[in-house]
């Protein structure tokens, strides 16, 4: 190639560089940030930020935890719905369980590394989808003092679910079962039912395998529509949902109002201003931001320290 050719194609490249760099690397952006900047828009363009006392608070978008060091719930303040994003609504780990309706039977906690002093998650524990919603029920319903039972869970706050052994039908379905098994509940537990068809049930031993019976979850005698809210017990698909539903937040009005010593109705007021309807009319289901509400109880309601 003759050095005056390469000259001219090689400049040819460099002025396209600088032409897309001035449009893509400066006219575009400039363009969608001057658009941000149109009243309406800003706010959502710059984060959806809420402050109090000058400081940054959070997002309206995004969901945060009000607990204390412990992780104990503040009764001042409204819950948010529960989140397995790290250790509870963290951008950087946004996600969810992935744990499929399916998911009824637990990995157990090692005895052994429990007696050592590790923590049942250390010691090997998973709790299926269905333990992890029935725990969560039993403790919204002890936090608020309502009825925190739920179907095809245990009065311990455990999925209700049992192996039965014995011999099968042509659909695989037990005939007579010979040993019943609360796969759920290990062996320091009394099981939660005593007797299935006549076969006294036992606790679950560690290491000992219970798929070669038939896995029956039981329904128990808790109410078809629970008192406590399914997005009370349930995460969200991102794990930073920062809205809970209106049952969820009537449920929790009257510890609030008790915590920050004002009426129910004083509390419902609040909440009504910060309730959003369906998105169009139709989209979405009707939700309460839980950081918005805190925020003007603490402004209007202060829990004198």
């Amino acid at each position: 190639m003759k050095f005056s050719n390469f000259v001219r194609v090689h400049w040819a490249a460099v002025r396209a560089l600088l032409v897309l760099t001035a449009i893509t690397g400066v006219a575009y952006p400039l363009v969608i940030w001057l658009a941000a900047q149109v009243p309406g828009l800003r706010d959502k363009a710059d984060g959806s930020v809420l402050a109090a006392d000058g400081k940054t608070i959070g997002s309206r978008l995004i969901g945060q935890l009000f607990t204390d060091s412990g992780g104990n719930p503040l009764p001042q303040y409204f819950q948010s719905r529960p989140s397995v994003a790290g250790n509870g609504y963290d951008p950087l780990s946004s996600g969810a369980s992935n744990l499929e309706p399916e998911s009824i039977v637990d990995t157990p906690a090692d005895p052994a590394q429990l007696a050592a002093g590790k923590s049942a998650a250390d010691a090997g524990f998973k709790p299926s989808l269905l333990t992890t919603v029935c725990s969560r029920s039993a403790a919204v319903g002890r936090l608020e003092g309502v009825d925190g039972s739920r179907p095809f869970c245990t009065g311990g706050g455990v999925g209700a679910v049992l192996s039965v052994i014995g011999p099968r039908d042509a659909r695989g379905n037990v005939i007579h079962p010979t040993r019943v098994v609360s796969v759920n509940e290990p062996c320091q537990a009394a099981p939660f039912l005593p007797l299935y068809e006549g076969v006294r049930v036992e606790c679950a031993k560690y290491g000992e395998d219970y798929t070669i019976g038939q896995i029956v979850p039981i329904r128990g005698a808790a109410p078809a529509d629970p008192t406590v809210p399914a997005d009370a017990v349930t995460a969200s698909g991102s794990g930073l949902d920062p809205d809970i539903s209106p049952a969820y937040a009537d449920l929790q009005v009257a510890r609030v109002a008790k915590a920050r010593h004002v009426s129910p109705d004083q509390i419902r007021e609040v909440l009504a201003q910060n309730r959003s309807g369906r998105t169009l009319g139709f989209l979405g289901e009707p939700c309460v931001n839980v950081l918005q509400v805190n925020l003007q109880l603490d402004h209007e309601y202060p829990v004198s320290s």
